[in-house]
């Protein structure tokens, strides 16, 4: 390999920890600005000599590669959980409080103790007086907060995929809950079913309420 490859490589590659001292679990979430379907967020430690040149923010890989990598971090993962919060929770309390909660619930279900918290964004509430960082684009830029927006994003696209089969008007196997074109034109001809979520703007033409 060349000298450049290797310098480009090593500039492209992610961060391993925000502070070598103690144990760092990454947080991320899936599903926030969805119609549809529940929210996803999922809590991933991974060792400190963990490293992937394919590892990245799940929103710039391939569906192939996600599903690649997922299998890759569970197997390596020191501890990971994925939990999730429907949409009639998002519509009681809105979509910013249920993905840092749903967040919360992912590092109670997490079989490791940890020290730090990294999150991808720029809102979190503190969770158990564990020391916490939001990193804006964190996902792209640390691999713990990486591997977390993979395995929420892959959990919950597995999800959706399962409710297509009951709702296939929505073309969920596609656009997975997401505001499309086709998901909207749905709507209008269906209306929505009881996994949309009511406090969100279904159709362009409807007040919502996100925050």
């Amino acid at each position: 390999m060349s000298i450049p490859k290797i310098l480009f490589l090593l500039f492209m590659a992610l961060l391993s920890y925000f502070n070598n001292e103690g144990i760092e679990t990454g947080c991320d979430e899936a599903g926030r600005g969805c119609l549809a379907g529940p929210v996803f967020a999922a809590a991933v430690i991974l060792p400190k000599d963990f490293y992937n040149e394919k590892l990245n923010d799940s929103k710039k890989l391939s569906e192939k590669e996600r599903i690649e990598l997922r299998t890759i971090i569970e197997e390596n993962a020191i501890a990971y959980a994925v939990q999730s919060l429907d949409n009639v929770y998002i519509d009681k309390h809105n979509i910013l409080k249920s993905s840092i909660h749903c967040m919360h619930k992912a590092m109670d279900n997490i079989k490791h103790d940890f020290d730090r918290i990294l999150v991808d964004g720029n809102r979190f509430y503190p969770y158990k007086n564990k020391e916490h960082h939001c990193i804006i684009k964190g996902d792209g830029k640390y691999s713990s907060i990486a591997a977390a927006s993979i395995l929420a994003k892959t959990y919950r696209d597995d999800f959706m995929l399962r409710l297509h089969t009951k709702y296939p008007q929505y073309d969920w196997k596609n656009n997975k809950g997401y505001p499309t074109i086709k998901h909207r034109i749905a709507i209008e001809e269906y209306g929505p079913c009881k996994l949309h979520r009511q406090t969100f703007r279904l159709l362009k033409e409807t007040e919502s309420s996100l925050f």
